[in-house]
């Protein structure tokens, strides 16, 4: 038969306690990823504005460059 047949039917194996309650070590990792991800994506956000600026300020430039010889 399958091996779902053997020992008692209600284990359910490496899955039992997938929705038991996290231990503390658990949450304490969580939070920690969470917060550097979170810091790592304030990063990011900072670059991207950062390059935003930078990119207009040259564009706003070379207009201007542009535009001075033309009537």
């Amino acid at each position: 038969m399958s091996d779902t047949s053997r020992g008692n039917p209600r284990d359910l194996g490496p899955h039992q306690h997938a929705h038991a309650a996290p231990t503390t070590q658990q949450m304490r990792t969580v939070g920690q990823r969470r917060r550097d991800a979170e810091e790592k994506l304030e990063h990011h956000l900072q670059e991207a504005r950062h390059k935003a600026e930078h990119h207009e300020a040259e564009d706003e430039k070379e207009a201007g460059e542009s535009g001075a010889g033309e009537p």
